[in-house]
């Protein structure tokens, strides 16, 4: 294949076996360059060393230590070994998907001469804002680690306008906007399945879905504020959470106290089981105020589910006006919750499903490519919008029952800021 096209290889940390986002976007961006004709190969920490091909391409784990108080999630510490790695498997492009522990690979890529984009899954204020540091000198340290980032890469990836601005805000030249994308075969309005929806909500009840790390960045906790005050107004509702996380005991633990109708499945593995949850909810909820894309809300939108999203985050975007956008408090949320029913429930669905549209993975892979130089699909031009660039000022981006438990610098491209 490296005869044909390009081996991009990607780093990632901060990848567990029961992490979301991250995992499906890595997973369906190496199809992606694979269909292209290109050779991926994802390299992660793991238990111990492995080496496998995949549908994704060539993913190779190394040894890296847990994390405490993480729930899972691991690190690649050893440079040497990484380096190592890289210089065997020679790439064509480096593809970083930490800013932090890993931005050291910059550094290596343009030693080799490799051209390297880092990928800004979140943004570095938000995330220092949700772990309690105050708003001025969290700005101070994300400008000072957004500013090292982007003289250490070639190009940086914001999915969107929103995760862009911490570094327009540096004035950094060399960022571009590619989009995420959502299975729109593999979730789609047709999964929802009564029988599932009647084991966890009555037909009097609105069912509520969260989707989502329980990590204090993604801020879970506001969802069972929202299902307290929904309650206390006397709407029947109830919250099904799927996800696993450092703060479950926590949850669990205030939901028995306060007698609040939660059910926590943890991580649901099963793709398809999952997407009969999104699509039998009444409403996804999506608290996370950093998030810069936020899958889990377009898969829930893909199943015909309209999402209710944290203002403070890239979620305004991202659903439009086919779901609702609220403050980070639990009564606004339910305010939103409330607003959302409102509407006629097919054309809430209707418009959650064409929201949806606007995502396809073709789009994303392309962007992503065209990120690295590199020849996009040659198969037939998938029916998604075109990514439209983002200047500072310019325009956006368009923008059965199933049985879940009980309760050296390339050249500028288009799109560069």
């Amino acid at each position: 294949m490296k005869d044909t096209g390009l081996r991009i290889v990607r780093l990632a940390n901060f990848v567990a076996p029961a992490s979301g986002g991250l995992r499906t976007a890595l997973r369906e961006l190496g199809k992606g360059f694979q269909a292209a004709g290109h050779e991926a190969v994802l390299v992660v920490p793991g238990e111990r060393h492995t080496d496998r091909d995949t549908e994704q391409g060539r993913v190779i784990t190394l040894p890296g230590p847990l994390l405490p108080g993480t729930g899972g999630y691991r690190v690649l510490t050893d440079k040497r070994r990484v380096a190592d790695l890289l210089e065997e498997l020679a790439p064509d492009r480096l593809e970083v998907s930490d800013r932090t522990t890993l931005r050291w690979t910059g550094r290596w890529a343009r030693r080799a001469r490799v051209p390297a984009v880092m990928v800004s899954h979140e943004t570095a204020d938000g995330v220092l804002r949700t772990w309690g540091l105050p708003e001025n000198l969290s700005r101070r340290a994300a400008d000072a680690l957004n500013t090292r980032t982007a003289h250490t890469y070639a190009r940086v990836v914001c999915t969107t306008e929103f995760a862009a601005r911490e570094f327009v805000r540096i004035g950094a030249r060399n960022v571009v906007r590619a989009p995420l994308g959502v299975d729109l075969t593999g979730r789609h309005p047709a999964l929802r399945a009564p029988g599932l929806r009647a084991r966890y909500a009555r037909e009097d009840q609105t069912l509520l879905v969260m989707c989502s790390r329980l990590s204090v960045e993604k801020r879970p906790g506001t969802a069972l504020d929202a299902l307290e005050a929904l309650l206390r107004r006397g709407r029947a509702a109830v919250l099904v959470v799927a996800g696993d996380g450092p703060l479950r005991p926590r949850l669990e633990a205030r939901a028995r106290e306060r007698g609040l109708p939660v059910t926590f499945l943890g991580h649901v593995s099963d793709r398809g089981l999952l997407g009969a949850l999104q699509a039998s909810a009444d409403v996804a909820l999506a608290p996370g105020p950093a998030e810069t894309f936020g899958l889990a809300a377009l898969e829930a939108m893909a199943c015909g589910t309209p999402v209710v999203a944290s203002a403070s985050s890239a979620l305004p975007e991202v659903i439009g006006s086919a779901g609702a956008v609220a403050a980070d408090r639990g009564s606004a949320f339910a305010d939103a919750v409330e607003d959302v029913l409102d509407r006629p429930g097919p054309g809430r669905r209707d418009a959650a499903r064409a929201r949806a549209e606007c995502f396809g993975w073709g789009t994303a892979v392309d962007a992503f490519l065209r990120a690295h130089d590199a020849a996009v699909h040659t198969g037939p031009v998938p029916a998604d919008p075109p990514v439209v660039s983002t200047r500072a000022g310019g325009a956006s981006a368009p923008a059965a029952a199933a049985e879940l438990p009980g309760p050296a610098r390339p050249t500028v491209a288009e799109g560069v800021l």
